[in-house]
């Protein structure tokens, strides 16, 4: 009966529970507003101190392990028999005989070349063209009769080698044979004085040359 009572006084309301419910938000925010903002005083930045911490080495890598190569065991294959044609089919005939090979390297009875000596032609001798006597001083060899020779009436003839320069002078006098000294002493002043030649050649270029000239001493009668 005393259940009964006080399950009929006591009814749920919403109209209640929201008014609570705002009630205590209302109180909640007002705390929020309300309370102080509480900040932590600055502190000043300091230096940062670094401290260098030594290491331990590191050790080097373990060397990977060596795997030796396995060798495979060589298998020969059997090697097939190559068949042979019956025996009474062919028959082995003997090789011809090798001719014997002549000296020189070439072949008996053949069209084959030996080696051959080919001679060497000399060297070709220089061209040496000896002096000739200039024809425009042909006139100018014969040497004045000497007075003495003259008076005596003596004739003569003299022989003499010259040696001839590449502008064609006379550098030098030798004596091969005179009738006597007045008849080379005569010559020998002509020739190195008005004797004029071509000079002579070896290969086209001038050099100096010997030549023998001789003169005749004769009275116009």
């Amino acid at each position: 009966m005393y259940a009964d009572r006080y399950a009929g006084g006591r009814r749920f309301s919403p109209t209640g529970l929201a008014a609570a419910v705002g009630i205590n938000v209302a109180v909640i925010g007002a705390l929020m507003v309300a309370a102080p903002l509480v900040t932590a005083p600055p502190v000043p930045d300091e230096p940062l101190e670094t401290y260098r911490i030594p290491l331990d080495p590191v050790p080097p890598p373990d060397p990977a392990p060596r795997t030796e190569a396995k060798t495979q065991p060589r298998i020969d294959a059997p090697v097939p028999p190559i068949p042979l044609p019956p025996t009474d089919t062919w028959t082995l005939q003997p090789l011809p005989p090798i001719p014997d090979q002549p000296a020189g390297g070439g072949t008996a009875g053949g069209t084959g070349t030996a080696p051959v000596d080919i001679p060497v032609p000399p060297p070709a001798l220089p061209v040496i063209v000896a002096p000739g006597i200039d024809p425009r001083y042909a006139d100018a060899f014969q040497p004045a009769y000497p007075p003495s020779e003259q008076r005596l009436g003596n004739t003569g003839t003299v022989t003499v080698r010259v040696l001839i320069g590449i502008d064609g002078r006379v550098k030098q006098v030798e004596r091969v044979a005179a009738a006597s000294d007045a008849f080379f002493r005569a010559t020998e002043r002509q020739a190195l004085s008005r004797w004029r030649f071509r000079p002579g050649t070896r290969d086209g270029v001038p050099q100096e040359a010997w030549r023998t000239m001789t003169v005749r001493f004769v009275l116009d009668s």
